[in-house]
């Protein structure tokens, strides 16, 4: 059981930035920022460590067992090959960063900002005076503003990226496949920039509504991302695939007509549909009977440097299903492997050159009565501070509609958020 403390501040942004380097006195913890767009927490930090899941070998009955038995408020991430123990699939390309497959954590504390009031949610084996003192070591805490990182450099050069492409679509004209979401690593072996600075700057240059910053001992993940992977409300299920982006510009004329290609643009609205048409499949499997329904398709979304296309798709299901079903049998998310979503992930990992890690996986929270809400991790950068290694990846779906150098510019242009806040380039 928690015990609740709550205070007024008049400057909750500076206390946010605030908070992002005071979280560095913990090996642990998991920030959620929404940024100001609708969510059911405008702001979510956990700090510090009580319990920790260690699964060992039924991830995810296991994961449903330990918060059955905590009782409390979870934080953590899903990686993307946790796909290996979902399906008969496996993975042997280098891992740079090493977050583990699953993990979650349950905090001591967890700090949630809504407009001007800050509340503590603390366990009865801390006391209020403890939280009083602790409110008032983030109050004092520096900010750093100032560093620098060299340019970041690609993993697969322009000649190979479209070779990997055309054979993609190869295996589409054959039948394979229909969609791919196929992806290339950009990354630093010199990264020596405080994460908590860099965090800050992307949260002022980049704010999306699924933002995250993330720390696991050594390991760091700052996430820009603006879709959602899987919410759990009650019995509702909401899954927001995104496909289809278009750069977004400093002129409202322009941008109206950017939004309008985006919306016309047959191969975006095509893929979209397939990976909508994946996701009713995926939820289908846990939802009740005639409860899958696609409340918004296709709808064109603003963010700083880009223009989405999401889609929107519900579900119910039986108050008496473990969470953690619903999460099995939806992950990896369709919109970042493709369709038939197993032949789109056998080709990703012959195509592609690196493990995905945490990117393409989630993060997010539980809240004690199962509840959830995970990002898709994209248009995120991660960190392994022991090696000075930082890495990024984006990507998108390759279908029989796709032109091999629009498709190369596109990572680029999702890179752009990311580069700005950084202030570097690609060489």
């Amino acid at each position: 059981m928690r015990v609740q403390y709550k205070i007024a501040i008049d400057n909750t942004s500076l206390f946010k930035q605030k908070l992002h380097f005071f979280a560095l006195n913990f090996n642990h913890f998991l920030i959620l920022n929404s940024n100001n767009y609708p969510a059911r927490f405008e702001y979510l930090a956990a700090l510090d460590v009580v319990s920790v899941f260690k699964p060992e070998k039924e991830y995810f009955n296991e994961l449903f067992q330990w918060h059955k038995h905590i009782k409390d408020w979870a934080f953590g991430h899903l990686s993307y090959d946790l796909k290996n123990h979902i399906e008969k699939l496996t993975s042997s390309h280098p891992d740079s960063i090493q977050f583990p497959l699953l993990f979650f954590f349950q905090p001591k504390y967890i700090i949630q900002i809504e407009k001007n009031q800050i509340t503590y949610l603390y366990l009865t084996s801390s006391t209020e005076n403890e939280v009083i003192n602790l409110h008032q070591q983030i109050q004092r805490t520096k900010i750093e503003t100032e560093f620098s990182i060299s340019p970041f450099k690609k993993r697969m050069e322009k000649h190979e990226y479209v070779q990997h492409v055309n054979n993609i679509k190869k295996h589409i004209q054959l039948g394979d496949v229909y969609e791919v979401n196929f992806c290339q690593e950009f990354y630093n072996t010199s990264f020596h920039a405080n994460p908590s600075t860099c965090f800050n700057q992307l949260q002022l240059k980049s704010p999306m509504p699924f933002s995250a910053y993330y720390r696991l001992k050594e390991k760091f993940l700052l996430s820009a991302s603006p879709e959602r992977y899987l919410q759990k409300i009650n019995q509702r299920i909401i899954s927001q695939p995104i496909k289809g982006t278009i750069k977004r510009t400093n002129h409202e004329q322009e941008n109206v007509e950017l939004k309008k290609q985006l919306r016309q643009n047959k191969k975006d609205v095509a893929e979209n549909i397939m990976i909508v048409d994946l996701v009713r499949n995926d939820l289908s499997l846990t939802a009740l009977k005639n409860s899958v329904k696609v409340k918004e398709l296709c709808g064109i979304y603003e963010f700083p440097t880009i223009f989405q296309m999401i889609s929107t798709i519900e579900s119910r299901i039986d108050k008496e299903l473990p969470f953690t079903e619903v999460i099995k049998t939806t992950f990896p998310m369709g919109s970042m492997t493709g369709a038939p979503k197993i032949k789109a992930m056998e080709l990703i990992e012959k195509y592609e050159t690196i493990k995905r890690g945490l990117y393409s996986g989630s993060v997010g929270y539980i809240t004690p009565n199962g509840d959830f809400d995970f990002n898709v991790v994209i248009r995120s950068l991660q960190i392994n501070s022991n090696h000075n290694y930082a890495s990024f990846i984006t990507g998108g779906a390759i279908t029989i509609l796709s032109n091999t150098e629009q498709e190369y510019e596109e990572c680029f242009v999702k890179a752009q958020g990311l580069l700005k806040s950084l202030q570097t380039t690609i060489e």
